[in-house]
């Protein structure tokens, strides 16, 4: 499964840019898609989920300001973030769940990461 993410980039604090993330490859099925984000000399955090049903889980730092999706046709997720703050500064890493074979466990994957850099 590989992921390719795209929307990053310098943005003014305020902004509402949108990220976006397809998954492609050999899998039967996609349970969780999602996003994390590290800051410069921080831990990896946990952002937003959405599951397969469509029931989405966000963190409290992006809650009321971050609306996660996805395309279940397309095999994508997209995070769109408004409001902006210079602490929102961060690499996005897209993250999925997918199973290979119906009977098989689910495997995590990660995107290579996409950076968001928020001005003042």
């Amino acid at each position: 499964v590989q992921l390719q993410a795209s929307g990053g980039g310098m943005v003014q604090a305020g902004g509402s840019p949108r990220l976006s993330c397809v998954a492609s490859g050999s899998f039967v099925s996609i349970n969780t898609m999602g996003w994390y984000r590290q800051a410069p000399g921080k831990q990896r955090d946990w952002v937003a989920r959405v599951i397969r049903g469509g029931v989405t889980n966000y963190a409290d730092s992006v809650k009321g300001r971050f609306t996660i999706s996805r395309d279940n046709a397309k095999n994508t997720v997209s995070l769109q973030m408004n409001t902006l703050e210079p602490d929102d500064t961060a690499v996005y890493y897209c993250n999925v769940r997918a199973r290979l074979r119906w009977t098989g466990p689910e495997y995590e994957y990660w995107g290579p990461g996409t950076l968001v850099t928020v001005s003042s």
